[in-house]
């Protein structure tokens, strides 16, 4: 299971985000299927199959890396990740998780309040 903020899931129902990063331990391996959630409660509203993993610096993200992130810029990102996290540390060492989307499960409600936080991250 992936756990996402409510404001990444239609990015990833449209393709437009393909990447994570993530803090704390490996959980992912390439070509296992995942189900994406916006709680550990709540209904899946998509699977994807992982198709890379690396260790890299938060700092290092490039501007292509960001927009499979979804988000228009290195910039745009880091303000994100911030507010996400509470901090950005540019040494901080993170795992990126690449993945494509293999189905679509039930529409995620995107009412009032927030996905919850994984202790890997949500970003």
């Amino acid at each position: 299971m992936l756990l996402f903020k409510r404001e990444h899931a239609e990015l990833i129902l449209s393709g437009r985000k393909t990447q994570t990063r993530r803090l704390g331990r490996k959980r992912w391996k390439t070509g296992s299927i995942h189900q994406c959630r916006l709680s550990r409660r709540a209904e899946p509203f998509a699977l994807v199959r992982i198709t890379g993993v690396r260790r890299e610096r938060l700092g290092d993200i490039s501007e292509e890396d960001a927009r499979r992130e979804g988000y228009g810029s290195a910039e745009e990102y880091r303000k994100a990740f911030e507010r996400i996290y509470g901090f950005w540390d540019p040494e901080a060492e993170v795992w990126v998780v690449d993945f494509e989307l293999t189905g679509r499960e039930a529409e995620p409600a995107l009412g009032a309040g927030g996905g919850a936080r994984c202790a890997s991250a949500a970003s």
